[in-house]
Parts: structure tokens; C-alpha cells; sequence
């Protein structure tokens, strides 16, 4: 189930806990972020392919990139025997922002979104069937947890993808990581 608690930037004690989609999607739209849930309706197996995965949410990624002006797609996928999960989660857990959106759309799995807003931290469990779009500039980190199963489909308007500016902040430290 997605859920989202929104916490103080200084402090790692939750101030509010949404389960209900309505609300999460009502409560990201004020901070500027897209969140929907789509039906994840494609069968695929786990050792899909990237063409497979793009092939088989061809409509919906069409629409998105006529909407938004998207150049690029690829998807990213974990599985606990990624042999550089470790090094890739760190890379993602360090705050960083993007000159552009940053839309993932959950194929399979789940992963944790932090979204350093003004003085609030988001934090969005996305999971099967999620989109969310981070607007660009949005201060972010991303964690995959320990043992990572996630197959997201990325879209950018970078056609060199994803490109991060870190912050330098050691906020992510602070907050409770995603147990998987």
C-alpha cells in the first residue's frame, strides 16, 4: 500500500501519516507533484527486458511524452542480486535535485521517495502501479532499501537521462530508510 508521512526537516518524527490515495495525491499536488495510480495491468516476467517493459506501457508513455515534452525513456530495475545495489543505493540516498521532472512509474516492486520541501520532508512509498513526478529543482533522495525489487520506467526531458546536482546536504541521514 503507498503511503506517505510527512515529517519536520529537523526532525525524523512523523507528523502525519495518508494511506488514502485521494489524500496523498490532494496533499503532493500542494507541494507541485504529480502522483497517480495506474492500473499495472501487463503481465511480465521478472527477467523482462527494457524493450519489454517499454513495449508493453507504450500508450501511456506516449501520452507522457506528448504531454510534457518527455526525449527519453529507459527503465531501471533491481533485484536483491544486483551485484552494485549497494553502491546504486547509496548514490540515491544523497539529496540531490534535477533541471528537470523526475517521473518514475512503479512496473513492479516499490521504493521510498523523500521530497525535502520548504521545511517538510515527504516521504512516498511508491509501489506497483504509482507514477509520481517530481518537479525540477525539488530537493529529493530516493532509497531502494537493502534487498531492492523494483522494475520503474523513467522518463526525461534530457535525452542523456538521468542527471543529478547533489546538494552536499546530509539530511537523508536523518530519516528511516526503507526496510526491505
Amino acid at each position: 500500500m503507498s503511503e506517505l508521512n510527512i515529517y519536520a526537516d529537523n526532525s525524523p518524527q512523523v507528523e502525519q501519516t495518508h494511506t488514502d490515495y485521494a489524500t496523498i495525491s490532494a496533499l503532493l499536488a500542494e507541494q507541485g507533484v504529480r502522483f497517480e495510480r495506474w492500473q499495472a495491468s501487463v503481465a511480465l516476467a521478472d527477467d523482462a527486458t527494457q524493450t519489454d517493459v517499454i513495449a508493453a506501457y507504450r500508450t501511456d508513455i506516449e501520452r507522457l511524452m506528448a504531454e510534457n515534452g518527455f526525449q527519453s525513456v529507459d527503465v531501471i530495475s533491481l533485484t536483491p542480486d544486483h551485484p552494485d545495489k549497494a553502491m546504486l543505493r547509496q548514490k540515491f540516498l544523497n539529496e540531490h535535485t534535477h533541471s528537470e521532472y523526475e517521473v518514475r512509474f512503479f512496473v513492479d516492486g516499490q521504493g521510498l521517495f523523500y521530497l525535502h520541501l520548504g521545511d517538510k520532508v515527504y516521504t512516498v512509498l511508491c509501489e506497483k502501479g504509482d507514477l509520481i513526478s517530481v518537479p525540477a529543482g525539488a530537493t529529493h533522495w530516493f532509497d531502494m532499501g537493502a534487498n531492492p525489487r523494483f522494475k520503474a520506467i523513467r522518463l526525461f526531458t534530457n535525452p542523456e537521462g538521468w542527471v543529478a546536482n547533489f546538494t552536499g546536504s546530509y539530511i537523508a541521514a536523518q530519516f528511516p530508510h526503507l526496510e526491505n
